[in-house]
Order: structure tokens, then sequence, then C-alpha cells
């Protein structure tokens, strides 16, 4: 779908590409540093710089980029529809946890490659490889040679699921040229509520169209049965408290709070699942320290009656926690981070307590609390209170989780408005397919 685009560019972005393009050099380094970090896989390193071992598959290719797991995720629908049309789907990300991810949770036809890093030399060499028919940018991760080129090579480009948080909107105001040079460069965006296109529109983004949260459309996350029954064996009659996706400075709050809380409920046991799970060991350490019993899933251990804190550091087993427990904290909520999504949680029937910090998913916490689903835990003293409560009085809990299924209920169908706004392209996609099976 044709489209005019921009020809100059401002100074920031011109000296971006300058910028980046003289980094080339530094490349290797980088790469080195981090794979020590173990923040990239030794066997996928050239995928960093656009060359990849895999074969560009005949016919139209729906290329979807998102930064981590979380966007990852979010796109899982989508890409079945996508599926179901006999569109193949080209994958990116930036992480090896996502990477874990798509190989654990999505069908082996959906090929997965690390995004190049943003140079104007790895961006055109990963470019002139795949040659996307459509490109799908999820949420916020903007790399500016990414959508320069790809605008340059007149790829149709949509944001979809698209969010500017409160700290990013003022920021890119004071750049407005910037992201307006990249915005403009988008067909369509696509936002996750009205604030958000709102915030798009002001800086830039051209057609904006709200169609809501494609999280708030995912599907429950699976669980390996065999694993699920062995834990509940392992916990039955215990009450049981899941901090979910949790990071640093969490911890030991949630720590103190089992100390408290065990005086009430003996048998508690509380499973922390770090967001990241390579901080599985300082966590165990951090719970011995405090005279409890840590056990940690990474090395095979399963929870026995004399184990205090549960520490679930492995990947993708977040589906067989939540199915342990109706009582979940969601992390990054009681640190500046923002806040991590409910909604998987709830959709397998949890009542949630959450920090104040949820800037992440505000409207969706709003609604949440308003509605009765969640409440806020401001304080260490808060948290106990809201979880002994949950776990003293199963009404309450029952009512939140009733509260939470309809929130979900109400707020999803933004799967259908994206397919919707979708369709022009897929319409052209299913022609160029047509006629090269004609």
């Amino acid at each position: 779908m044709a489209k005019s685009l921009p020809i100059a560019l401002p100074m920031t972005l011109r000296m971006y590409r300058r910028l980046a393009a003289g980094l080339v050099p530094l490349a290797p380094a980088l790469i080195k540093r981090r794979l020590r970090q173990g923040k990239e896989d030794p066997a996928r390193v050239g995928e960093r710089r656009g060359i990849s071992r895999d074969v560009r598959p005949h016919g139209p290719l729906v290329w979807i980029h998102g930064a981590s797991v979380g966007e990852v995720l979010a796109a899982a629908a989508l890409i079945e529809r996508l599926r179901d049309l006999n569109l193949r789907i080209l994958l990116t990300s930036g992480t090896v946890t996502s990477a874990a991810v798509v190989a654990k949770r999505f069908p082996p036809d959906v090929i997965h490659q690390y995004v190049p890093y943003d140079s104007p030399r790895y961006v055109a060499r990963f470019l002139d490889h795949w040659k996307p028919s459509l490109a799908l940018f999820i949420e916020s991760d903007l790399w500016p040679n990414l959508i320069l080129a790809g605008a340059a090579r007149r790829v149709p480009m949509v944001l979809i699921n698209g969010r500017m948080s409160p700290r990013s909107f003022p920021r890119w105001q004071r750049m407005h040229g910037t992201i307006s040079a990249l915005l403009s460069r988008f067909d369509i965006c696509l936002a996750q509520s009205k604030i958000d296109a709102e915030r798009f529109s002001a800086l830039g983004g051209r057609d904006v169209v709200t169609t809501g949260n494609l999280k708030l459309d995912v599907p429950a996350p699976p669980a390996d049965p065999a694993r699920l029954e062995r834990l509940m064996a392992m916990t039955r009659g215990r009450p049981i408290i899941v901090a979910a996706s949790t990071h640093p400075g969490e911890d030991e709050m949630l720590v103190a709070a089992h100390r408290s809380l065990v005086g009430f409920f003996p048998q508690l046991l509380t499973v922390i699942v770090p967001r990241h799970p390579d901080r599985g060991s300082s966590i165990a350490g951090l719970v011995t320290a405090s005279g409890l019993t840590p056990a940690l899933r990474s090395r095979e251990e399963l929870p026995t009656a004399t184990t205090d804190i549960y520490v679930a550091d492995t990947m993708g087993e977040l589906g067989l926690f939540y199915r342990l427990s109706g009582i979940v904290f969601m992390g990054g909520s009681l640190i500046r981070h923002g806040g991590q999504n409910p909604i998987e949680a709830i959709k397998l029937g949890a009542a949630v307590i959450h920090g104040p910090h949820v800037f992440n998913f505000a409207e969706l916490f709003e609604t949440l609390d308003a509605s009765g689903a969640a409440r806020q835990a401001d304080t260490q003293e808060a948290l106990v209170k809201q979880l002994g409560l949950l776990l003293a009085e199963p009404t309450v809990r029952e009512k939140m989780q009733r509260a939470g299924a309809g929130v979900v209920e109400q707020l999803g169908g933004a799967l259908d408005r994206t397919m919707t706004a979708l369709e022009p392209y897929l319409l052209q996609l299913r022609i160029e397919m047509g006629a090269a099976n004609a």
C-alpha cells in the first residue's frame, strides 16, 4: 500500500545513522561482552549482524517484532490467526529469554530471529535476506534504522498494541521532530488505549486507531499435566502464595511478608518466580540468610514439608504455578519498574495483589482495582495485611476471582479489532499468494 515518505530527516536521526554506522567495528567487542553476560546465544550471534542460516520461505512473509517476552507473548493469538490464513511468520526479538519462550510456546513453523543491531549495514542485510511483505512492530520498540530502512523499501509497516508510557511521552515531546519522523513511517498505529492514541497522535503518528490491549486476549499459559500433578501432590493441604515476575528489591519484602504470615499460617508456602531466572541462587541465599528454608526449581528440587520459599527460577512455567494457587502477587510493582501483566494470572483464577508502581498497565490495574479483582499494597505492612486477608477469607478471594473474570470479558476484543485494522494488508497478501500459486 503506497505511502508518501518524508524526505528530510531531522539532525538527530542523521547523526544517529552516522554514529550507528561508525560503531560497526566495535560490534565484535559488544557481542563478546554480551556473551559473557549470558545476553546472547553463541550459536546465533550472526543474526545480530543480519546473517541467518535459515532460508526465507516462499510466498508472503509477515514480520512481527517485539522487544522481549511480554511483547512476544502478546502476539501469540495474532500469530495463530495469521497462520490460519496460511501466512508464514518471521518473529524477531532481542533477548535470550524471549527466544526460549518462542521455542517452547510457538509452533515450529514460526521462524524466530534475533533482531539485528541497529546499524544500517546489519539492517540492510537482514531486510535483503528476509524481504518481508508486511511488518508489525509491537508496542514501542522503535529502532530508527530498522524503521527507516523498512520504509525506504516500501514495506507496509504497522505499529500494533502501541503503548506510550507516562515517562516516555514527555521525553519524546522534547524530541518531537525525531519521534515524528519515525512514527510517520508507519501506515497506521494501533494503540492500546485512548490515552496512548492521543499521545501517538500528538507525537506525529498517522492514522491512529484505538484497538485495545492484545495482552488481554492472550490465552492462559499452559502447564505440563504431569508436573502439575506432582507439584500439587507435594503441596496438598498447604496455603500457597505465588509471587510472579519479581524484581530485585521485591524479594526481600516478600520473604519478610512470609516470616510475618507464617506465624498465623504455619504451613504457608511462598513461591517466588523471578522475572529473570538467573537470579534464583541469589534469592535462595536471601531466603537462607533470613532463617527460612528455600528450594530451587532449577536444581530440580521440589518443595517438601520443610520448604518455606520455593524459588521457581525456570523459564515458561508460570502457567504451572498460577494453577497451584489462587493468590498471586504481581511483581515489578513494589519497585519503580511499572508492574507486570496480570491477565494470565487472572485468566487462571487468581486474586491479585500488587504494589503502587503499575504505570506499565495503569488503566488495566485501575479497572481491576475498581472492580474488586485486585488490591493495592503500598507498604510492607499493607502487603502482609492483604495477603493475610486472602489466606484467611476464602469468600473474599472467590469474590475477587469472579470480578477478575468479569474484567477480562469486558476488556477483551483487541485481537478482533487488530485483525479488522490489518484486513487491507492481509487482503493484499492473499492476492499475492493467489497470483504466486496460479
